[in-house]
């Protein structure tokens, strides 16, 4: 079974191929650039150095948020439409949970990986490996920072905290958790397109037509707009 995993939710932009049990290629950049027109070009690119056709692929996964609103909704965009064309199945994956998979998969503990969301807030979830496997101890979510750590502090374990937004919430975590915080390696941060592709493989496939990024909350344009509507009624 060969899956293609398409990661554009935030500044990394992230595309693996596995093959099974074998992870055949993976590109991964960290860089402010524009995803849309970057993100085909590097799936050429890797399916032509992994010797792959589109037919041949079983599988599209997807990162589908949160994170940048026009990052995620140029991945999903982008899978729905090869998936629609190469008629095969399509899934999506959280963006924090490939986070989590990426760093955490030996950490004896919690894992809370995070996106900043601005104005001291925070796209973060909070995962746990069980023999081996990646289990969800508190959804995704949109929490301002320094309610979430209050919150882990409850919990009598350390908690590995990984993001490219480290150094912004750094200080937030260290007061109020104090040894109880682990931070990842700066090798560990960029979520891992191989990590998607693998969560994706066994997933059930949804529904192309009504599949829909996760944004958690509203563009602030959006709910501005929802906002003057309800003022009109």
């Amino acid at each position: 079974m060969k899956v293609l995993s398409i990661d554009t939710s935030n500044y990394v932009l992230g595309i693996g191929l596995l093959d099974g049990e074998t992870v055949m290629g993976e590109y991964i950049s960290n860089i402010k650039k524009n995803h849309s027109v970057r993100v085909m070009p590097a799936i050429q690119t890797l399916m032509e150095e992994c010797s792959i056709n589109p037919a041949d692929l079983s599988k599209i996964v997807v990162a589908e948020g949160p994170g940048s609103y026009t990052g995620v909704r140029i991945g999903v965009t982008i899978a729905k439409t090869m998936a629609w064309s190469l008629k095969i199945p399509i899934s999506g994956v959280s963006s924090l949970e490939v986070a989590a998979a990426s760093a955490g998969r030996y950490f004896d503990g919690y894992v809370s990986p995070f996106f900043d969301a601005r104005r001291g807030q925070i796209y973060t979830s909070l995962y746990k490996f069980e023999d081996q496997k990646l289990q969800t101890v508190k959804k995704d979510q949109l929490v301002m920072s320094t309610d979430w750590v209050k919150t882990l502090n409850e919990l009598d374990s350390r908690i590995l905290f990984t993001s490219n937004d480290l150094k912004l919430h750094e200080e937030v975590i260290k007061e109020e958790l104090g040894d109880k915080a682990v931070f990842a390696a700066v090798t560990e941060l960029n979520p891992r397109p191989a990590e998607l592709a693998l969560l994706g493989r066994d997933k059930e496939g949804v529904d192309l037509h009504t599949f829909v990024p996760n944004y958690i909350r509203l563009a602030e344009a959006e709910a501005n707009w929802l906002k003057a509507q309800e003022t009109k009624n």
